[in-house]
C-alpha cells in the first residue's frame, strides 16, 4: 500500500469520517449528513459565515449556498400548504365626499393598511389588488 492508500484507510477508520471524494472537475463532495453537521455547529459557533467556512475548508459561495438551501426548507416547512388564509371584514358607516352618511366595507391588511370599498366597481378593483398581494411578488433586487 502507497503512503496516500495509508492515510485514506485510517481516516476511513477514524471519528472524522469517510475522506471526501472529488468530481471530475477536482470539486469536493460532501455528503448531505455532513452538510448539517457542519450547518449546526455553524450555528453554535458565533463565527461569521467567512470565518466559518474558512476553518472547515468550504468555499464561502458553497457554504451560503448551504445555508440559503437551509432557510428555504424552513420557510417552506413554516407555511402551511395551500391553506385558505381568512381576512376580516366589516361594514361602517362612512362619512362621504357630499356629506352624507353611507356604508363602507373595510378589509383591514395584517400589516396595518386599510382599504375601504365604497362601490361595488371599487369591489372588483379591491378583489384583484388581495388577489395579487396573496401571489408571491419577485424580490426587486
Amino acid at each position: 500500500m502507497t503512503n496516500t492508500e495509508n492515510t485514506a484507510a485510517l481516516l476511513e477508520k477514524s471519528d472524522i469520517g469517510p475522506v471526501l471524494k472529488s468530481d471530475t472537475l477536482g470539486r469536493m463532495r460532501t455528503p448531505p449528513e455532513r452538510r448539517k453537521e457542519l450547518l449546526a455547529e455553524f450555528e453554535r459557533s458565533g463565527l461569521s459565515g467567512k470565518k466559518f467556512a474558512a476553518l472547515v475548508g468550504v468555499k464561502y459561495s458553497t457554504f451560503a449556498f448551504w445555508m440559503q438551501q437551509r432557510r428555504r426548507k424552513a420557510a417552506s416547512a413554516a407555511k402551511p400548504p395551500d391553506t385558505v388564509r381568512w381576512l376580516e371584514a366589516v361594514v361602517e358607516k362612512a362619512q362621504g365626499s357630499s356629506g352624507q352618511t353611507q356604508l363602507a366595507l373595510v378589509v383591514e391588511l395584517p400589516a396595518g393598511a386599510r382599504l375601504e370599498i365604497h362601490d361595488v366597481r371599487q369591489a372588483q378593483l379591491a378583489a384583484a389588488l388581495l388577489r395579487s398581494l396573496e401571489s408571491p411578488q419577485p424580490s426587486p433586487c
